[in-house]
C-alpha cells in the first residue's frame, strides 16, 4: 500500500490510508514492548477504530504491527502488576473497549499477524475477519496461567471459529501454537511468507468491491452467528433490502451492463 497518509492516535497506534483512502492500516506501534497493551495503548486503539467506523471512505482495515518479533503480546502485565484492585476494576472498560472497537468495525478486517500474537494479541486477530499469519507466528491464549481468563472476547469469539472442545483444550492448557499447526486447527486462516504483503494484498482484492455491499455482508454475517437457519435468513433478508435499492446497487448493475469498472457511490 502506497502509504499517502498517517494519523497517530497517541504513541503507540498509528492509521495510514491508501491514496484513495479504500484500504487503512491500523498499526500497533508500540515496539519496544512487543506491542503489550497498557491502558494508554488500549484508549488509542479504540480511538482509532472509532475514527476508522465513522470514515465511510474505507472499505478495509487491516491491523499490522511495527515489532518484527511480535504482533502484540497481549496484556500489559508489568502495569498490571501495579495495579490496585480498584485500578484494576476502572482499567477494564478502558481495556474492554480496545477489542470490541476492532471487533465492531463495519467494514471487513484482515488481521496480518507475525511472530507472537498471544492473549489479548491473538484476541485482536480475533476480532478480525481474517487472520494472515507466517511461518513465525505463534498464537494462543495463555490467560489460566497467570490466574484471569481471555477478557478480550477469546473465550465467545474463539469457540465459534473452531468450535467448544477444540477451544476448551487450547484455553485450559494454556498452550501456544505454531503457524503450521494453527493453520490446521483454524485458528489462523492463511499461512503465508510474508503476512503482512499478503494481508494488504487481500485488502485491495476486497476493496475493489462495493462498500455498501461489503458493510451489510459483514454485517450480516456478524449478526447470523448462532442463529437457527430460518433466523438467519431474516437477518440475510434485511440485509440485503438495506441494499438493494442503493446507488451501490445501481451503478453495480449499469457497470456489468456497460462492462466497464465500477464507480461505487458509497451509499
Amino acid at each position: 500500500m502506497s502509504e499517502q497518509s498517517e494519523q497517530r492516535f497517541g504513541e503507540f497506534v498509528a492509521v495510514r490510508k491508501d491514496e484513495r483512502g479504500h484500504v487503512a492500516e491500523l498499526v500497533l506501534d508500540r515496539p519496544k514492548a512487543m506491542n503489550a497493551v497498557s491502558s494508554e495503548m488500549a484508549r488509542s486503539i479504540g480511538a482509532a477504530c472509532a475514527a476508522l467506523a465513522a470514515d465511510p471512505a474505507v472499505r478495509v482495515t487491516v491491523v499490522t504491527s511495527s515489532n518484527d518479533r511480535a504482533f502484540c503480546v497481549g496484556a500489559d502485565l508489568k502495569e498490571r502488576n501495579s495495579f490496585s484492585d480498584a485500578e484494576l476494576v476502572r482499567q477494564r472498560p478502558v481495556a474492554r473497549a480496545a477489542y470490541t472497537g476492532v471487533l465492531e468495525l463495519p467494514m471487513p478486517t484482515v488481521a496480518a499477524v507475525h511472530g507472537f500474537a498471544l492473549g489479548g494479541g491473538y484476541e485482536l486477530a480475533l476480532a478480525c475477519d481474517v487472520i494472515v499469519a507466517d511461518a513465525s507466528t505463534v498464537v494462543g491464549l495463555p490467560e489460566v496461567s497467570v490466574g484471569v481468563i481471555p477478557g478480550g472476547g477469546g473465550t465467545q469469539l474463539l469457540p465459534r471459529r473452531v468450535g467448544a472442545a477444540r477451544a476448551a483444550e487450547l484455553v485450559f492448557t494454556a498452550r501456544r501454537v505454531e503457524a503450521a499447526e494453527a493453520r490446521e486447527l483454524g485458528l489462523v486462516d492463511l499461512v503465508e511468507r510474508d503476512a503482512k504483503v499478503a494481508a494488504m494484498e487481500l485488502a485491495a482484492r476486497i476493496a475493489v468491491n462495493s462498500p455498501v455491499g461489503l458493510r451489510a455482508a459483514k454485517k450480516a454475517m456478524r449478526l447470523g452467528q448462532g442463529l437457527d437457519l430460518r433466523a438467519g435468513l431474516e437477518v440475510e433478508d434485511a440485509a440485503w433490502r438495506s441494499v438493494a435499492f442503493s446507488g451501490d446497487r445501481a451503478e453495480g448493475v449499469a457497470a456489468f451492463n456497460e462492462k466497464r469498472k465500477p464507480e461505487w457511490p458509497g451509499e
